[in-house]
């Protein structure tokens, strides 16, 4: 694993610098969306709302708020605890971002030191070790679990705050984040939630060219058999026209769409929500298109950067069989 962490944040340093049917249900659609960050200054709070027997029910931690220069794009971190003083079960989790933001991701670490001020960080960094517990790209994203699936956090947890912010005006802005954990109770949990993350990164596209990627299968380790998906998000950079999904038995064979947005916004792509949840045919997987517009005269690639180019989608199931990180051309799925 070490290796494969190693070669995932090699290939993000080098590369840059920063509804229809499904088996099982139909698709309503929800928030999802992110911001990355650079700049300096700013300390997020935190702490838990308390209802009305005394008991925090919420708890909220915050990136910034950091001015941010014209022309400027970043991603920064900040290290911060939840606030919860005792073992807490999670059933929706609200990101709210400010004007600058492409994404925004929590991670739930195992850090014991808060680094309250944003520092520099490589995107996605801790994507393989310590998995996300939410990506966000939308300004408000509230991700709400099915009934009885929650995540469990324990006493005292560290969370690692990564936001990718661009501000390409003339004037300075304000970068910002906040995630807000609602809690439900332990006693009503019947599964664990967990994410995949994946994609393709064999991109290039011609100067002031359209270009399509895909279709590319992705098959799901055998331990992902049976699992329920609850909600699936797509992103693109700013060439970026379109995401599309399906689930397949394998790579020849037709699919079914789970992920198909009529007018799909690279900046603000909707997570599409499903319930009852859909599954995965034993030993299929996943199969990805992307398409892009480049309006640029240079040749894109995929990368962090916004000028980079990213096809990747993140997928929300249970019961947990742990997360899934995986890329065509970079990590394999296993």
């Amino acid at each position: 694993m070490a290796r494969l962490a190693a070669l995932f944040l090699l290939a993000f340093t080098v590369a840059c610098g920063s509804e229809p049917g499904a088996p099982g249900g139909t698709g309503g659609t929800a928030g999802s969306g992110g911001g990355g960050g650079g700049g300096a200054g700013g300390i997020a709070g935190t702490g838990g709302s308390a209802g009305s027997g005394g008991v925090a029910e919420a708890f909220s931690v915050k990136w910034g708020p950091v001015e941010v220069p014209a022309t400027t794009e970043s991603t920064q971190c900040v290290m911060k605890r939840l606030g919860n003083t005792e073992p807490i079960s999670v059933h929706e989790i609200h990101n709210v971002l400010g004007a600058t933001s492409h994404h925004f991701i929590v991670y739930r670490v195992n850090d014991t030191v808060e680094r309250p001020e944003p520092y520099p960080c490589s995107p996605f960094t801790d994507t393989l070790n310590d998995p996300p517990l939410i990506i966000t790209q939308r300004s408000d994203d509230r991700l709400t679990l099915p009934d009885g699936v929650a995540y469990t956090i324990p006493p005292n947890q560290m969370l690692r705050l990564e936001l990718h912010y661009i501000n390409p005006g003339v004037a300075p802005q304000m970068a910002e984040a906040t995630s807000t954990f609602m809690r439900m109770p332990t006693e009503d949990v019947e599964n664990e939630a967990d994410i995949m993350f994946l994609g393709d990164t064999n991109i290039s596209i011609p100067p002031m060219s359209e270009a399509t990627l895909g279709p590319t299968f992705l098959q799901l380790p055998s331990r992902f058999n049976g699992v329920s998906y609850f909600a699936i998000t797509g992103h693109e950079h700013q060439w970026g026209t379109d995401v599309y999904v399906e689930v397949t038995e394998d790579a020849g064979t037709p699919g079914t769409p789970v992920y198909d947005i009529p007018l799909f916004h690279w900046d603000e792509p909707e997570t599409v929500t499903y319930e009852p949840p859909f599954t995965v045919p034993d030993g299929g997987g996943f199969k990805l298109t992307c398409e892009w517009n480049n309006l640029s005269d240079q040749r894109v690639s995929f990368g962090t950067s916004v000028d980079d180019e990213m096809c990747f989608i993140w997928a929300y199931y249970f019961p947990s069989r742990g997360p899934l990180v995986c890329a065509n051309g970079l990590l394999g799925c296993n």
